[in-house]
């Protein structure tokens, strides 16, 4: 991957400093979520970094997640993230117009449409969270499946069998990792590909407490944004909860990756690029 140009720096939401990194050097800026909840920007890279052509992408770690740490008494529910992300979005000059949002990240920018009608004008929505409780609780259990697979259990017996975390400690913490998420791809094996991150568990578990029961399908007529969702065909979401999303959205175009799971922009990068780079605004 050629080099970028990046800055590191912070931003303002709803009362509280997020920590912020900015990639490529003019253009319209788009603004880009990161999923977990409670996780960080660090693991969008460095697939995410080739979209910053002709275009400026900002990222942020969302408040309790990565570097963006906040008082333990600080709300974490998908309302403040909310809150947040429209708090970014006006303290621009000028203000964005596309967001761009994986995992959960996705499904925060479609809260945040519903929150404030017309604030942007495009959505990229990558491998959505659910935006309905059924659909979740389906994740839930497919997930939980694959992590159980004969072949998953075998390699994780075998690693904590092994002595490498005496021997290697960060080697046994990067594998650890990989297996820890093996149930997200097509192949376990293509876990290697994704960026190591670590989760802040209050700030997870807070926005999914904050989620309990939510249904907004009913609402989604009301998202005027020109919007593209991307999906892997072998991600544990499933691809009935993208569909319902693309079917109920006035402006909406979905996109099915046939050799991904849920992290399609490490399994199928040159798609995910051409894609996206096909949408997003960018200089002339």
């Amino acid at each position: 991957m050629p080099p970028v140009t990046e800055r590191a720096g912070s931003l303002r939401g709803a009362g509280v400093d997020l920590f912020a990194r900015w990639v490529g050097e003019g253009g319209p800026t788009v603004v880009v979520l990161h999923g977990g909840p409670g996780a960080s920007l660090d693991y969008l890279r460095p697939q995410f970094d080739l979209l910053a052509t002709g275009r400026t992408l900002l990222f942020y770690d969302q408040r309790g997640g990565g570097r963006s740490d906040v008082p333990r008494t600080t709300l974490l529910g998908w309302l403040e993230h909310v809150a947040d992300l429209e708090a970014v979005l006006d303290g621009l000059t000028p203000r964005p117009a596309c967001v761009l949002g994986f995992s959960w990240g996705g499904l925060l920018a479609v809260l945040h449409s519903l929150e404030h009608p017309g604030a942007v004008r495009k959505l990229a929505l990558v491998s959505p969270a659910p935006t309905y409780a059924e659909a979740r609780a389906a994740y839930d259990a497919e997930f939980a499946r694959r992590q159980a697979d004969p072949v998953v259990a075998a390699a994780r017996e075998a690693l904590f069998s092994s002595g490498l975390r005496e021997s290697d400690p960060e080697a046994f913490w990067r594998r650890a990792f990989e297996l820890s998420v093996a149930g997200y791809f097509k192949e376990p094996s293509r876990a290697v590909g994704l960026t190591p991150f670590r989760v802040n568990s209050r700030a997870q578990h807070a926005v999914w407490r904050s989620l309990a029961g939510m249904d907004v399908r009913g609402r989604l007529g009301t998202i005027a944004a020109d919007t593209l969702i991307l999906h892997g065909r072998y991600d544990p979401i499933p691809l009935a909860a993208s569909e319902a999303l693309a079917a109920r959205l006035p402006h909406a175009r979905l996109v099915v990756f046939e050799d991904s799971g849920h992290t399609l922009y490490t399994e199928e990068t040159g798609r995910f690029v051409a894609v996206l780079d096909a949408f997003l605004p960018r200089e002339p």
